[in-house]
């Protein structure tokens, strides 16, 4: 049995002048759905249920279920006196192979447009960066993740636009870049402060996600969303009109 993988190569070289996240969708030979990404160094193939490597650490789903585990655990032991439950070494370790894992199943889901699944992944990962700056062993490490949120907050940004623009949505397109946005720049501002710079990730993509809502606007013809017409309702004290709005909002959502 032969079990080089040159064929496969040849049939998908790698480019990396086209600057874009190669993905794709095939049937193992037992028929499960697996994702396939190139890379320079060769193919990953990715598992699309589970962990991105089918393993369960410890028999949990996921390394970031066994570390609310482990830090569950240790605070019922210790009851109300208990300090934050730490980290070790061999955690970051894990926690860092998970978060890896979880970036290309990511890129790869947005490759091949699968956004509903694109934001799970980015939700697990914002999941798992809020733990580790709450548990990490320390300032270093826990900043080493922290300074790539932003990042993962405009993936998820991108598959909800594409998600929405996909069911014939804009003005949901619009609120998502407008959330996304939000929460972006907020976080651009803690990061400046803690780095003492304003030159960051964070700035490319807040001016990215600027021009996606003039374009979304200007090709759909998009003016003032619901939401948006709501904060400014509130703003204006108007309460009967954010009632009303509200309602709208709610019969809309319900709708879907």
């Amino acid at each position: 049995m032969r079990r080089d993988i040159d064929e496969a190569l040849s049939d998908w070289p790698y480019d990396p002048t086209l600057g874009e996240y190669h993905a794709r969708e095939v049937r193992a030979r037992d028929g499960r759905l697996v994702l396939q990404a190139r890379i320079e160094l060769g193919i990953l193939q990715i598992e699309t249920e589970g962990r991105p490597d089918g393993v369960r650490p410890h028999g949990m789903p996921t390394y970031l279920d066994y570390l609310r585990y482990r830090s569950s655990k240790a605070k019922a032991r210790g009851g109300s006196s208990a300090g934050v439950w730490t980290m070790s070494p061999e955690h970051c370790v894990e926690a860092d192979r998970e978060f890896i894992q979880y970036y290309h199943r990511r890129m790869a889901w947005l490759a091949v447009s699968r956004y509903d699944k694109a934001i799970e992944d980015a939700d697990h990962t914002l999941a798992l960066m809020d733990f580790v700056n709450k548990h990490g062993m320390n300032d270093e490490y826990k900043m080493s993740h922290e300074r790539y949120r932003g990042l993962v907050l405009f993936h998820r940004t991108q598959a909800a636009v594409a998600s929405a623009l996909a069911k014939n949505r804009p003005e949901e397109s619009i609120d998502a870049v407008l959330e996304g946005r939000e929460k972006i720049t907020k976080h651009h501002k803690m990061l400046s402060a803690l780095l003492e710079t304003d030159e960051t990730l964070d700035e490319r993509m807040i001016e990215q996600l600027v021009r996606l809502e003039e374009k979304i606007r200007e090709n759909y013809s998009v003016g003032p969303t619901l939401r948006e017409q709501l904060d400014d309702a509130v703003a204006r004290e108007d309460y009967e009109r954010a009632a009303a709005l509200r309602d709208q909002i709610r019969a809309q959502t319900s709708g879907r």
